[in-house]
């Protein structure tokens, strides 16, 4: 297990990208694996940079985790912001158009579509988010 502990700011999901690119290149990830992932990273992180201590700015850790037989990688994203479980938010109707659609929830929602487990928990003061693919 890799860990990252970094500001929790827009400016460093890029940071936060490259670190757990970093890991997958060690074992090989296939490029659309590595592209879910690192879209899953911009929303998850962002989403923490943008509300989680809002006005300020607190630390977010970033742990990558890689798993063989199966190869998998896991993504956990652990703040001391507050508590927020976006597993609970209500997915967008993607039949209407992007015009009829209330803003928010695209994001979140296309993190569960392309990731094969999502979990969230807040715990001792934490809100702890966790990613997983099978690569």
């Amino acid at each position: 297990m890799k860990e990252l502990i970094i500001d929790a700011t827009v400016e460093n999901i890029g940071k936060v990208t490259e670190f757990v690119d970093g890991q997958l290149e060690l074992f090989h990830c296939p490029i659309k694996a590595q592209m879910q992932i690192d879209i899953a990273i911009d929303e998850l992180f962002g989403n923490i940079a943008h509300y989680a201590y809002n006005p300020d700015v607190g630390s977010a850790t970033v742990r990558v985790e890689v798993t063989e037989n199966p190869l998998a990688v896991a993504v956990t994203f652990i703040d001391h912001g507050i508590p927020y479980d976006p597993l609970t938010s209500k997915e967008p109707d993607t039949s209407l158009s992007a015009e009829e659609r209330q803003i928010g929830g695209l994001g979140i929602y296309m993190v569960k579509k392309s990731m094969d487990e999502i979990s969230y928990e807040y715990r001792e003061g934490k809100n702890i988010l966790k990613i997983k693919k099978n690569i």
